[in-house]
């Protein structure tokens, strides 16, 4: 699948590519020929959940186009009792939310398990029910969806980030929310939380 631009050539997407949500992106890994596609979305930022380093033509077109790398390591070879890292998917979720990274890619080798993860428990906060998350991830990963992840995603309890969530505050500018604006800081975090009886 590409997208033809009238005097340009073909725009080629990563493998597995689609929007989540405005402004949030995934796919598989991106390969030399996905890079004038990538320009076009103007990425501030790319989630990067592999551990393998990042390849020196990918950090070079990163560079070139001031999008800020992410890369959270976690292990693609599942053992069948293997689970995923909930703090590093929590620390990746915290990035992913901050809408000053926006736009933003997630990906991982081929798209499907470490991304499906990380976007299923985004579609939790987002206060998805559970077989809708299960069925994007399975959308995904096809015949390879792991019961592992699927575990994991029925498991996360999204309101573990709530204090995270309670610490972002939108400033709007004009009355468009496409205006909106973060102030996210790490001191908030630590804050308590003032509640009304």
């Amino acid at each position: 699948m590409g997208v033809m631009i009238e005097g340009e050539d073909l725009l080629l997407p990563p493998t597995n590519f689609s929007m989540v949500e405005r402004g949030i992106y995934r796919s598989s890994f991106p390969k030399r020929d996905s890079f004038a596609f990538l320009e076009t979305l103007n990425l501030r930022s790319i989630i990067y959940l592999c551990p393998e380093a990042y390849p020196e033509e990918n950090v070079e077109f990163l560079k070139a186009h001031e999008i800020q790398l992410f890369q959270f390591g976690i292990d693609g070879k599942k053992e069948p009792f293997d689970t995923v890292p909930k703090d590093t998917i929590t620390v990746a979720l915290k990035i992913l939310l901050d809408v000053r990274n926006h736009p933003v890619l997630i990906h991982c080798k081929r798209g499907k398990h470490r991304t499906g993860c990380l976007v299923g428990c985004l579609r939790k906060l987002m206060n998805w029910c559970l077989p809708s998350v299960l069925e994007e991830y399975q959308r995904f990963a096809g015949a390879k969806a792991r019961d592992t992840d699927m575990k994991f995603l029925e498991m996360f309890d999204a309101s573990s980030l709530r204090q995270c969530l309670y610490s972002i505050i939108y400033r709007y500018q004009g009355s468009a929310i496409h205006n909106r604006r973060l102030i996210y800081t790490e001191e908030n975090l630590h804050q308590k939380r003032i509640t009304s009886n």
